[in-house]
């Protein structure tokens, strides 16, 4: 009988973070994810509705991009082989703005050459007409150690 009830309470208190996450929340991780299977599929319709149109980009080299550079950037024919996974992910919401915080490692090659980004990013949303839009979002690579 106390393993069962040790069992049930570790369960919940596993399981809190999950029941814990708002609805805006759970969008966002899904935004996120989809953002990450678009980039993948080279979906560059994706990011056409989910950036806004102030979007601003700051890429791992430090070079800002707007919403047409995003677009153009999704649907580049030499970044074949892509894939992503996050981990980390965090979001924050304030009122109508989320702010999604996390790891991507995403992995592609460009024009034959394998490559590879570790980075942290940055994602600021903000709802408008129902659904979320980014308006920034900024990646840094992580040093390796």
């Amino acid at each position: 009988m106390k393993r069962l009830l040790f069992v049930a309470i570790l369960a919940v208190v596993c399981l809190l973070p999950l029941w814990a996450q708002s609805a805006s929340e759970k969008e966002l991780i899904k935004v996120e994810n989809d953002w990450g299977n678009a980039w993948v599929k080279g979906d560059a319709k994706f990011a056409e509705m989910l950036d806004a149109t102030e979007f601003v980009g700051t890429g791992v080299d430090g070079v800002a991009s707007n919403k047409t550079d995003d677009i153009k950037n999704f649907a580049v024919a030499t970044i074949t082989d892509r894939s992503f996974s996050l981990s980390d992910v965090k979001v924050h919401i304030y009122g109508q703005t989320g702010v999604v915080t996390g790891r991507n490692l995403v992995t592609y090659k460009e024009n034959g050459k394998p490559g590879r980004d570790d980075v942290r990013f940055t994602d600021v949303f903000v709802k408008r007409d129902g659904r979320w839009q980014c308006v920034a979002t900024q990646w840094t690579n992580i040093k390796k150690k």
